[in-house]
């Protein structure tokens, strides 16, 4: 007769299934990893026409016979490069966000999972449209403004891998900005405001508007009141969403 194993102790099961959800992770990640690098290698060969493209809303606004500088001897090569970089996470993003909630989505309850999917759903094609919005109507107006107030004498050439830096930090604040409805629901479901609170609250949340767009924008009043209206819309977006998200749910 076979001798009985033990059983296992309770720190061995904490152990084991700290292992396995750190094997789990790692693959996630690895995942993620392989997609952002395989955009990567594909947009490489475009990484001069993508530049092209970013740089169409400063260029076609320069006086005739401005353009765009070099002034370190590798950045025509290395900026090109880097944008390729921001373009594929931009495009891997979905893939990776999933692989995130793959890995988390397990150990949330149902209620948990309804209020977490459309909130990082939405919080994904937001933050995309603020990129575009910021593209297509923000960064326009205010190149046009900066070339207007540009001094007579003044040549415009603006150097490619400064130029890259300032566009990707307005994309980023303006990706941040429009997730104004996913952070007014997050603080709603931690309990930090309620309906009420964010309908009184409206003054406030215009006068921080115009403060945030005011520090963020170029030192031009379009630029300002072109992304602090987005976000007055967006904070009522947010209230409605808190109405129809945050319901009573039944027990688990």
């Amino acid at each position: 007769m076979t001798a009985r194993e033990p059983d296992p102790s309770p720190d061995d099961v904490v152990e084991e299934g700290l292992f396995s959800h750190l094997i789990e992770l790692r693959s996630r990640l690895l995942r993620a990893i392989v997609v952002l690098l395989v955009v990567l290698l594909a947009l490489v060969p475009v990484a001069n026409h993508l530049y092209a493209e970013l740089a169409k809303p400063l260029v076609e606004r320069m006086p005739q016979g401005a353009h765009l500088i070099a002034t370190e001897v590798a950045s025509p090569f290395v900026t090109p490069l880097k944008l390729a970089f921001f373009v594929a996470l931009f495009i891997s993003m979905p893939m990776i966000l999933y692989q995130l909630w793959a890995f988390v989505s397990p150990g949330l309850y149902r209620h948990e999972k309804r209020l977490a999917r459309p909130l990082l759903v939405a919080s994904l094609l937001l933050f995309y449209a603020g990129c575009a919005f910021a593209y297509f109507v923000v960064l326009p107006a205010a190149f046009k403004f900066l070339n207007a107030v540009t001094p007579e004498g003044v040549a415009m050439m603006t150097d490619i891998t400064h130029y890259l830096d300032f566009v990707m930090l307005m994309f980023f604040a303006f990706g941040l900005c429009f997730e104004v409805p996913v952070a007014v629901v997050i603080l709603a479901a931690i309990g930090v405001v309620d309906a009420d609170k964010l309908r009184k609250g409206r003054g406030y949340a215009i006068v921080g508007a115009f403060a945030i767009a005011a520090f963020i924008t170029p030192p031009d009043l379009l630029s300002m009141i072109m992304l602090a209206v987005p976000m007055c819309l967006l904070y009522e977006l947010g209230l409605l969403a808190v109405r129809f998200l945050l319901k009573p749910m039944p027990s688990e």
